[in-house]
């Protein structure tokens, strides 16, 4: 015998089997906004030529697929972004472990890092242009300057705060340097790594957003360009929507990641499955 709830406001159970409960719960908010957002369009509250519907954005969103316009400019978008991520990422995580493992490191390095992270990176962009031109280098660039910070910032942090007790326990062991290094200092730095590896994907797309509308002739902010030219909104709200989406998308796997390389931390298992 299948038993289904029924109690006001409740998920049927029978939903949950093919539908995991989680989705469900969090996709709640984001389809009421889009049943307000069309109901105030369709009975005339918003303007469809500023403020296309859901419907209207859907359907030209499906017009660039089938005309195939979206992938191409999709596919550079998301190399940009990889690049630029790999390149910011990979620098983030040197200079925070040398910064971090050494008082040397920490002199010569910090202080050059802590002046450029108050230099909104954004603002570089005329610079940028004038140094590497209006190519793929500008782009790649501010997007691996974007995120590069939130690595540095959250590794040197979790490395310098490392527990006392696990140290020296490390030390009563007799562990060297380097086996303490690797097998104390680094697994216990990994959830703040992974944090700010979130703000890194965060900033990256952020800065993709503003960065492929100045002089680019491919990637998402190119089609939002020229929509805007053409006065197309539709296709405008479909570029934020692919961008709102990307980031979501990152955000998700290092939350994924996460779940796998954190088993060990009691909160993960207390929340397993909820």
């Amino acid at each position: 015998m299948s038993l289904s709830l029924s109690l006001p406001g409740a998920v049927p159970l029978r939903l949950t089997r093919f539908i995991p409960a989680t989705l469900l719960r969090r996709a709640l908010v984001p389809a009421a906004l889009l049943a307000l957002w069309q109901g105030l369009t369709a009975c005339g509250a918003l303007d469809p030529q500023t403020m296309p519907s859901p419907a209207a954005t859907a359907e030209s969103f499906w017009q660039l697929i089938i005309t195939g316009q979206l992938t191409p400019n999709l596919v550079i978008s998301l190399e940009r972004v990889a690049a630029g991520m790999g390149f910011g990422v990979s620098v983030g995580i040197v200079l925070g472990l040398l910064a971090s493992l050494s008082r040397f490191g920490e002199d010569a390095i910090d202080a050059t890092v802590q002046m450029a992270r108050t230099l909104p990176h954004l603002a570089l962009i005329p610079l940028m242009i004038l140094w590497f031109g209006i190519g793929e280098t500008p782009k790649i660039g501010l997007i691996a300057l974007g995120s590069m910070f939130p690595i540095y910032l959250n590794l040197f942090s979790a490395i310098r705060g490392a527990d006392r007790k696990l140290l020296e326990s490390a030390s009563v062991l007799g562990l060297s340097h380097a086996e303490t290094i690797w097998h104390v200092i680094l697994p216990a730095a990994l959830p703040s790594f992974l944090v700010g590896l979130r703000q890194a994907s965060g900033i990256a797309w952020i800065t993709l957003v503003v960065a492929e509308q100045i002089n680019a002739a491919s990637g998402i902010g190119y089609l939002v360009m020229n929509a805007r030219d053409f006065l197309r909104t539709d296709i405008i709200f479909d570029g934020l929507l692919i961008y709102a989406l990307l980031g979501l998308t990152t955000d998700q796997l290092v939350r994924w990641l996460e779940r796998h390389l954190l088993v060990w931390r009691p909160s993960m298992m207390t929340t397993k499955g909820v």
